[in-house]
């Protein structure tokens, strides 16, 4: 939804206690060192800050997130596709997938990839909680997590037992003003999918509107909600531009981070703790070029073993998305938003009201299905939009034109982030094996079938034109997969390559302690034993406002014990099976 021409506006705004003013002759040690200022980052840096006792430093590898193209909800593409934000890695050749190369964007900048993402508000289903629970981590159920979800979240439809009205992170329901949204509610209805009010509530499954990380007409980044407040306390710094190279240990014990900035290598001494919230793509590239991950692999590359971890980076997951793009008889879609005068509209309204279509992030109603008997609650997730275009922007339909994006939400597919080099510039190399396993296979033919089934109801009937893609011609399940393998893209979720567990392979413990080493953490997506059921910005931010609770050693939230809607297993109805 490039509603703007990128790179034409840039505000800066004025710094608090942080990199633009930090040198190095600054103070090179704190309690706390936490690398990464993403989703995870800013959370912690916030609750650890708030304690005028405790010194916090972050480090982040991108720049401040100063340009209006990533406050404005409407031009997350541009920030997405903007090479100062964003890591722009690629996988390896995906066997599956024909060997293409499929983009693994993650966020190059304060916010990290709260700062660039689509900004949708999903929690993930209670079950996936339940059966982190059930592998060895009592501690994480539905019932532990969401008092931190509610924690986290001001909802600006009001709280209730599922949500929260106090907390920094600015959530808004789409209006769902243009008539589309509502049709493919309606439609999803008469496909046989029931209406959900909210899907981060008492029920996932079902069609309804969607909710969304935006406040006030802006972007509620976790560097917003949490890191910007906070950079106002003497005790917190933030350097930005700059790269950890490497965990400095003494012994098994964690002592601080090896940071480049400038041309030039600091080392900033942790006398608490280093906190490692990278990502899953860069948590266990950092662990490994310190020494800790898969002692072969290490060796091999001249890198000293600190600790042998075989799980770093093994267990690689992430969500794919394939779109059902339908032509569009009436000229109400955001293809009109590609206008000249049309963007110069909605600038205005935006920049100087904070309302319009560029105040929303286009996605605001979607949905969750089960997309066969044998699951027990969604496995299918539905992102409308009222365009044809690619997520990024970067390809988009001659015409007026709507889609769905459907993606299975847990898959058995397997990968893993290795290194290439001991070069701590050089990045890692990525392998999702997307699609290597028949339930995967059979789960997008499903969630490409649904769509088409909504597409079809009468509620459609007013706007529906041709099949833009895949295609009327494309129905059996060969055609349906070499179209998938062809076109399939990442719904941008990476996760669980260092796993939170007990197992063998697992990285940290469930008070996400790296196993065997004193004094380091890992707090982000990639310790999800598993990735969850939606997408990944609200958990993360979630296993964060809870990491801080146990890094402070503070009593944590009372468990809420709330009923959840599981509606399965039980019969699918598949007009095009």
């Amino acid at each position: 939804m490039r509603a703007f021409r990128r790179g034409t506006m840039d505000c800066r705004v004025k710094p608090g206690n942080d990199s633009s003013r930090a040198d190095m002759t600054q103070a090179t040690e704190y309690d706390y060192v936490i690398v990464g200022a993403g989703s995870a980052g800013c959370v912690l840096a916030n609750r650890l800050s708030a304690d005028p006792s405790v010194s916090v430093l972050v480090l982040e590898a991108g720049p401040e997130d100063n340009n209006l193209f990533i406050h404005m909800p409407l031009a997350f593409s541009y920030a997405l596709g903007d090479e100062r934000y964003n890591w722009f890695y690629k996988s390896e050749p995906e066997p599956f997938l024909d060997n293409r190369q499929i983009k693994c964007p993650r966020g190059r900048v304060i916010g990290g990839s709260s700062s660039i993402n689509g900004m949708v508000y999903i929690r993930g289903h209670a079950l996936d909680y339940d059966n982190w629970a059930r592998n060895d981590l009592p501690e994480w159920s539905y019932a532990h997590v969401l008092p931190y979800f509610k924690k986290a979240e001001t909802r600006a439809k009001g709280a209730d037992d599922y949500r929260g009205g106090e907390g920094p992170l600015e959530v808004a329901t789409g209006p769902c003003e243009n008539p589309l949204f509502n049709a493919f509610i309606e439609a999803g209805r008469q496909a046989g999918l029931p209406y959900t009010k909210d899907t981060n509530g008492y029920q996932q499954e079902g069609v309804g509107p969607w909710d969304m990380t935006v406040g006030r007409g802006r972007r509620c980044s976790a560097a917003r909600a949490h890191l910007h407040p906070a950079r106002r306390r003497p005790n917190l710094t933030v350097i930005a531009r700059t790269l950890a190279t490497r965990i400095l240990f003494e012994g098994r014990r964690a002592v601080g981070v090896e940071y480049a900035r400038d041309g030039a290598k600091v080392q900033a001494r942790a006398r608490a703790e280093v906190i490692v919230s990278g990502g899953a793509i860069n948590s266990p590239h950092l662990l490994m070029l310190s020494g800790v991950g898969p002692a072969d692999a290490l060796r091999a590359l001249g890198i000293d073993v600190i600790h042998d971890l075989p799980g770093v980076g093994q267990n690689l997951q992430d969500h794919i998305e394939i779109y059902v793009q339908m032509e569009c008889t009436q000229p109400i879609t955001l293809y009109s938003a590609t206008k000249p005068l049309a963007k110069l509209k909605i600038g205005f309204d935006w920049l100087f009201l904070r309302r319009g279509v560029g105040a929303s992030n286009g996605f605001e109603a979607g949905g969750f299905a089960r997309g066969n008997t044998e699951v027990a609650y969604p496995n299918l997730q539905f992102h409308f939009l009222p365009v044809a275009v690619s997520y990024d922007g970067s390809a988009s339909q001659d015409r007026h034109g709507f889609q769905l994006h459907a993606g299975p939400m847990r898959p058995t597919s397997r990968g893993s982030v290795t290194l290439r080099s001991a070069d701590p510039k050089e990045p890692p190399s990525i392998l999702f094996n997307y699609l290597q396993t028949e339930h995967d296979r059979r789960e997008v033919r499903e969630g490409l079938r649904w769509s088409r089934e909504i597409f079809a109801q009468s509620a459609f009937a007013p706007f529906r034109g041709q099949e833009l893609a895949p295609g009327a011609a494309v129905t059996s399940d060969q055609d349906i997969d070499a179209f998938v393998r062809a076109n399939v893209e990442s719904a941008f979720h990476p996760s669980s390559t260092c796993k939170m567990g007990t197992d063998d392979m697992a990285v940290v413990d469930g008070t996400t302690r790296v196993r065997g080493l004193e004094n380091l953490r890992v707090i982000d997506a990639s310790i999800m034993p598993a990735v969850v059921s939606g997408n990944l910005n609200a958990p993360t931010i979630m296993i964060a406002e809870k990491a801080a609770d146990i890094v402070l050693g503070r009593t944590p939230l009372t468990p809420e014990y709330r009923p959840f809607h599981v509606g399965g297993p039980g019969p699918i109805k598949h007009a095009n099976s």
